[in-house]
């Protein structure tokens, strides 16, 4: 059976950690708080909005809200940006996306600052990213990819590792986070065929699954020295979450993999107060 990649007791032990820099900071008068930006009531936003919250009460950061009607004006919406970015009591934002369809979310996102940018929405956060310059903050997800591994003390320098998934949120930066550890990264997705899949699979010792597509990686992908990371969020035919791995089948064959719930997920909200708690 597979060591288990917990993110719940990696995020408890994570937590304590910020704890004490927040408590330095009340000692310097500083009250630590997040903006919230959402726009509409949108399921999957409402969920994460929950999940910020509950992390930040918990933690002792301070919540301000920006809640927007779902038909508010592209001009409206980028006047609320920018009082974010004026306002020093504000330290940074979670902006909740996608955003509604009249809107240009490639021109809002890019009015925030990316210094107050806590997960990587703006170019220039990304950039930073994929450059390896200094400045911004990596996305959220894929920053907890990287401290599982570390945390559990899986090695990544000259590991092959394969990210299944292509997307600027998880894929593309979980992949170049990688290559600076050292890794010898190799990109699949959704439209790679099975055969050359399976192959990438077979040879990877660390696999990132992001696709965003149900039991995509499966027992035929998966050997007993491998390390996988399910970074899917799906539901099954019971109605119950599970991720882009079929766990029934791949955690009896690999070394250490990630449950879903209670893996990558659990560990999201952490990283996204830590880029807030910069001390």
């Amino acid at each position: 059976m597979a060591k288990i990649i917990d993110g719940k007791e990696f995020a408890k032990a994570f937590d304590e950690k910020l704890i004490n820099k927040i408590e330095n900071l009340y000692l310097k008068g500083i009250m630590p708080t997040i903006g919230i930006l959402r726009v509409g009531e949108n399921p999957g936003d409402l969920a994460y909005e929950r999940g910020a919250v509950n992390k930040a009460n918990k933690l002792g950061i301070k919540v301000e809200k920006y809640i927007c009607e779902n038909d508010i004006s592209m001009e409206d919406l980028i006047a609320v940006i920018k009082s974010i970015n004026e306002n020093d009591e504000i330290h940074g934002l979670l902006m909740l996306r996608p955003l509604p369809p009249h809107i240009d979310e490639d021109l809002v996102r890019n009015q925030l600052d990316f210094r107050k940018d806590l997960d990587c929405i703006t170019d220039l956060s990304l950039a930073n990213v994929f450059t390896g310059a200094e400045g911004g903050f990596p996305p959220c997800t894929a920053e907890a990819c990287i401290e599982l591994l570390k945390h559990y003390n899986i090695e990544i320098v000259g590991k092959n590792c394969l990210v299944i998934g292509r997307s600027t949120v998880i894929g593309k930066p979980v992949a170049m986070m990688l290559l600076k550890e050292n890794g010898t990264v190799t990109i699949c997705h959704s439209r790679t065929p099975k055969d050359i899949l399976i192959e990438m699979c077979k040879k990877a010792d660390i696999v990132i699954v992001a696709a965003g597509k149900r039991a995509i990686f499966t027992k035929e992908m998966a050997h007993k020295n491998q390390v996988v990371i399910d970074v899917g969020i799906n539901v099954n035919d019971e109605g119950k979450l599970c991720g882009d791995v079929d766990y029934k089948e791949v955690e009896p064959i690999v070394a250490a993999i990630t449950p879903v719930p209670g893996g990558v997920g659990s560990v999201t909200t952490s990283m996204l107060m830590s880029h807030l708690i910069t001390e």
